[in-house]
């Protein structure tokens, strides 16, 4: 049987607040999606999802990218690269102009897309995304190519998702120091809602909560594209440092005794189980005076700041809008969503349907990133693979924002429309 030819190969980073991954993929001759080699290394340098210290960040991201050059057999210089965090925000921004019935042309769809161009006000912030959606004829949605057809009026939502521009800038740096050129920095929920979530999750609506080690991220996506986020400062972090400061002891045996034993579920025969604490990061065994941990003890701490983090979650479902049949469902990913009992525990908190979600679609990976913490890794190279229409393709690091000109914004919308409809 003769080998599938790979005709593009795309890398990804994904910096986190605990690790930084990388993937090296390719793709073949018929779209299949082949992972090539992969690279983790622990996140040095950064805080709750930004830059901190570039020099120990870039340090983290060489090191994952040359594991997984080596397992590759290849040399990268480009990647896509994920951002969780840095004042995220979503909006759209509504436009319609006026046609008299007549034909629609393509200068009709330019003047159109020139006009919400004006209609996007960004407050200062940094557009990583700036995608049309569906087109409106005379008020009725749902129109992919509205050229050849006749309206009074013919409108659009425009998408634009924005970051502060400093984070933005820091992880530009950190990659370009490890000697990377960056495709595009692409925003987390974007990325990991094409690996875990299916076509029709996305068009009904559905939000994905990203557990991750230092910030959660609520996103909430409906007819097909994310129209709204919300980023939480806590993660799965904050467990592991409560169970150290509550029981005096060291934060890596704290971490052994989360992954191991930790539940956001209880139960009777907990009280009865002794846990054995472990070594510290140096290898040495815990003291004599340290003290005697049950299981139910442990669970006891860990759910407590689950139910703290999971009523933000609510907060911010609540805020976004995400309050209609209680069939709408809830897919949770990220590091966090590995700690057991929690799809559960959120199930019941929330009343609403909830699932683990998995990163699919590439064949080969291994099965240590194939995990709900490597949902981003691998949206990233779902969203580099699809081609997909955005109007913003990469970042200008030297822009203040939309309020004055986007060179060549307006080139692109065109070219993005004739191209892809």
């Amino acid at each position: 049987m003769k080998a599938a030819r790979v005709e593009k190969l795309i890398s990804a980073i994904d910096i986190g607040s605990s690790k930084v991954s990388a993937l090296i993929a390719g793709q073949t001759d018929s779209g299949e999606l082949l992972v090539l080699g992969t690279g983790q290394r622990e996140s040095r340098g950064v805080t709750r999802g930004c830059i901190a210290d570039i020099e120990q960040a870039e340090l983290s991201v060489r090191h994952a990218v040359e594991q997984a050059e080596r397992i590759a057999g290849l040399n990268i210089d480009r990647v896509w690269v994920g951002m969780s965090s840095g004042g995220l925000d979503s909006l759209l921004a509504p436009v319609e102009i006026e046609l008299g019935g007549d034909r629609i042309a393509q200068d009709d769809v330019d003047q159109l897309l020139q006009a919400g161009r004006a209609n996007i006000h960004t407050g200062g912030k940094m557009p990583l995304h700036i995608q049309p959606t569906l087109y409106s004829l005379d008020g009725v949605g749902g129109v992919a190519n509205p050229i050849g057809l006749h309206a009074d009026r013919l409108g659009v939502d425009i998408h634009v998702v924005l970051a502060d521009q400093s984070p933005v800038r820091n992880i530009d740096m950190t990659a370009r120091a490890a000697h990377l050129d960056v495709e595009s920095i692409v925003v987390a929920p974007i990325a990991t809602g094409l690996a875990c979530l299916t076509s029709e999750e996305r068009e009904l609506g559905v939000a994905l909560v990203e557990f991750g080690a230092a910030i959660t991220n609520v996103s909430v996506f409906i007819g097909g594209m994310l129209v709204g986020l919300e980023t939480v400062q806590k993660g799965a972090s904050d467990i592991t440092d409560d169970i150290a400061s509550t029981f005096g002891i060291r934060r890596a045996q704290a971490e052994r005794l989360k992954c191991f034993h930790g539940s956001a579920l209880s139960s009777p025969r907990d009280h009865q189980e002794v846990l054995d604490i472990g070594p510290d990061e140096n290898g040495n065994e815990a003291a004599a005076h340290t003290p005697r941990i049950t299981k139910a003890q442990l669970n006891a701490v860990v759910c407590q700041r689950v139910d703290s983090i999971v009523a933000d979650i609510a907060h911010a479902l609540k805020s976004l809008g995400f309050s209609g049949p209680s069939s709408h469902q809830v897919v949770l990913t990220g590091g966090g969503a590995e700690l057991k009992g929690i799809a559960e525990h959120m199930q019941s908190a929330l009343g609403r349907t909830v699932r683990i979600g998995r990163p699919t679609g590439l064949s080969g990976i291994p099965d240590a990133h194939s995990g709900p913490a490597f949902s981003t890794l691998v949206g990233l190279i779902h969203y580099a693979a699809s081609d997909r229409v955005d109007l913003k393709s990469g970042h200008d690091l030297g822009g203040e924002g939309m309020s004055g000109p986007l060179p060549n914004l307006i080139d692109r919308i065109k070219r993005a429309i004739r191209e892809n409809f």
